[in-house]
């Protein structure tokens, strides 16, 4: 018996989901979660086989609560509207082993499942064009002034935090900007988080 915990922040989502898989006689849900956190306590309590996990749940997100649990022996397959190249990027590296979209015709989840279960990764094939397409393109340090730029500081705290001088922080900014070829801080936040390139 394949035991299984789904995460879905939609609850009748998460009933329907809970019942399909429920039908095949493979598989049992032994747990339900509405955000991150309830997952990775539920998968702590149950140490099921595999674990279904929404990305955009309130306070933990699927990803957070996916590489918590990378090293805990539960199989994690991300289910998701988002066709998104960086949450994907994410995903594979938290060693996820199915990353599908809620689109896909429901049989395909069973599938899914009995797939992962044989030591094999699925992934959305319309993801599969652009995985190594995008990758971000800034380097450590500029990620972390965005990080600190999205936090809502200002170029004096920035410099400050990172014990570099104001100017350096405005040089890092435009160089950001540049890249992203964006015009200003908030399109270079925004872009980022459509990416999945933020923590």
């Amino acid at each position: 018996m394949i035991r299984i915990v789904i995460a879905e922040d939609q609850k009748m989502l998460l009933g329907a989901f809970g019942s399909l898989l429920n039908l095949e006689d493979d598989m049992e849900v032994v747990g339900k979660a509405e955000n991150g956190e309830q997952a990775v306590a539920l998968v702590k309590k149950y140490h099921p086989d595999v674990c279904i996990m929404d990305i955009e749940m309130p306070g933990k997100s699927g990803l957070e609560a996916a590489e918590e649990l990378k090293e805990d022996g539960c199989k994690v397959i991300i289910l998701t509207t988002f066709a998104r190249s960086g949450y994907f990027q994410r995903a594979v590296k938290a060693g996820v082993s199915g990353y599908l979209l809620k689109d896909s015709p429901s049989e395909e989840l069973a599938s899914a499942i009995r797939s992962v279960m044989a030591g094999r990764r699925m992934y959305a094939p319309e993801l599969m064009d652009d995985v190594y397409a995008e990758e971000n393109p800034l380097t450590d340090r500029e990620k972390e002034v965005l990080e600190l730029v999205a936090d809502g500081k200002n170029t004096k705290e920035i410099a400050d935090e990172l014990k570099i001088k104001a100017g350096t922080v405005r040089n890092y900014i435009s160089i950001i900007l540049d890249k992203l070829e964006v015009k200003n801080r908030i399109e270079a936040i925004t872009h980022s988080k459509e990416k999945g390139w933020f923590k």
